[in-house]
């Protein structure tokens, strides 16, 4: 009988995410958390047995760069910067490496992976001493590029029980994103005769910034990244009252 109810258990949780976000591009090139900035989020999941569950979720955070803190002398000559906000609606899969519950006295820790697609948007700003101000619209390598993008998220985390309708987690999710303009930052210097505009693509401070050098590596593809801690609220299922009266009545009968 146990096995069976494993089979046809389900449950559905409220969760929430408080953490930080972070970015891997042109202006980060390595350094996992540098920068990082609050993050939050809000999901719903829905296990279908103990090992397996979806999950269905909206991320909100911040990344930045800043070539004036590297140590690279390359990123100090650029000197560039940015920031941009970061929304996502994600769904992914969750595995889980022993089987687990919300409430369970026996199944109440487990390390669990995930994957899926997320959807995004991002709108870098850069700052020159006046104030940050958006720089998607300048095409400051004379491209455009969409807000909107699609991302492949993905990553590993731990749960555990916090008592019988809740229970606790810690996650650490990369994105792989398809653009290399979440930094504004991509391939070559352009030829602008627009002095605005020339002022936000070129910062370098000992005149680098010729038309034709590379001003990024257009060669990979930015990364964002959200990591923190999770509270899962058991939410109240019809089943597990149906479960119980049925339990109590085969138990009236013995």
């Amino acid at each position: 009988m146990a096995q069976a109810h494993k089979h046809t258990f389900r449950q559905r949780e409220l969760g929430f995410l408080g953490g930080g976000s972070y970015y891997l591009g042109d202006l980060n090139p390595r350094k996992h958390f540098f920068m990082s900035s609050p993050a939050c989020g809000i999901f719903f999941r829905y296990a279908t047995n103990y090992r397996y569950a979806f999950r269905f979720g909206f991320n909100y955070g911040n990344i930045g760069g800043n070539d004036a803190r590297s140590k690279e002398a390359d990123q100090i000559e650029r000197n560039l910067n940015f920031k941009s906000r970061l929304y996502e609606l994600n769904t992914t899969a969750e595995f889980n490496f022993v089987e687990y519950r919300i409430g369970h006295d026996r199944h109440r820790f487990t390390m669990f992976v995930f994957a899926g697609v997320s959807g995004f948007y991002f709108n870098p700003k850069a700052d020159i001493g006046k104030g940050y101000e958006e720089v998607r619209p300048m095409q400051t390598e004379g491209k455009h590029y969409p807000k909107f993008q699609v991302s492949i998220p993905f990553g590993l985390g731990l749960k555990w029980n916090a008592g019988k309708k809740c229970g606790i987690g810690i996650e650490w999710g990369p994105r792989r994103t398809f653009t290399d303009f979440l930094d504004d930052v991509s391939g070559v210097y352009p030829n602008f005769t627009d002095p605005d505009v020339k002022n936000y693509t070129n910062q370098s401070l000992n005149g680098g910034g010729e038309p034709g050098n590379m001003r990024g590596n257009p060669s990979t593809k930015d990364w964002y990244f959200y990591y923190g801690i999770t509270l899962n609220i058991k939410l109240k299922d019809p089943n597990d009252e149906c479960h119980g009266r049925n339990r109590k009545a085969r138990s009236r009968r013995k």
